[in-house]
């Protein structure tokens, strides 16, 4: 376990960066080119589903993002998102389980929903609980306190 929270703070921040980066993509890509980069033979409603998902899909990324700046006080949205989309992966677990597994990539998204969100989740928890030990902690008010005082003429 890394013992600096600030340090496993800006680790979290940035993996939430990397992360947040695939459903952006995906939802983008899936924006544009439609089912057809997946089945072209995709009719106009499966088209326009599929564009409507990945356009949710592209905000669910951008919303982990918003987290980043001060992630340790967003653990209301982390999880609420966490929640999004921990429910559609078990709804794609589900579809693989009557139809099978279509393909590698399936299966990634699979993964990073139904193992890389909820361990981000956790993660993040425990930046949080850092952070607030870090704050009310009177060995880091002592410590804040002597290093103002030697840094004082």
């Amino acid at each position: 376990m890394i013992q600096n929270p600030a340090l496993e703070r800006k680790l979290l921040q940035v993996a939430v960066a990397v992360a947040g980066g695939v459903p952006v993509a995906a939802g983008l890509a899936g924006g544009l080119w439609g089912p057809a980069m997946l089945n072209p033979g995709a009719d106009a409603g499966l088209d326009s589903h599929f564009r409507y998902l990945s356009g949710l899909l592209l905000a669910i990324g951008v919303a982990y993002w918003t987290t980043i700046p001060r992630i340790e006080l967003a653990g209301g949205r982390f999880g609420l998102l966490t929640l999004i989309v921990v429910t559609g992966g078990f709804f794609r677990g589900l579809g693989m389980l009557i139809t099978g597994p279509s393909d590698p990539w399936m299966l990634a998204a699979l993964g990073m929903e139904v193992v890389v969100s909820p361990a981000l989740y956790l993660w993040q928890g425990r930046v949080a609980r850092l952070a607030t030990l870090e704050a009310v902690s009177p060995w880091s008010a002592a410590a804040s306190a002597s290093a103002r005082k030697s840094t004082t003429p």
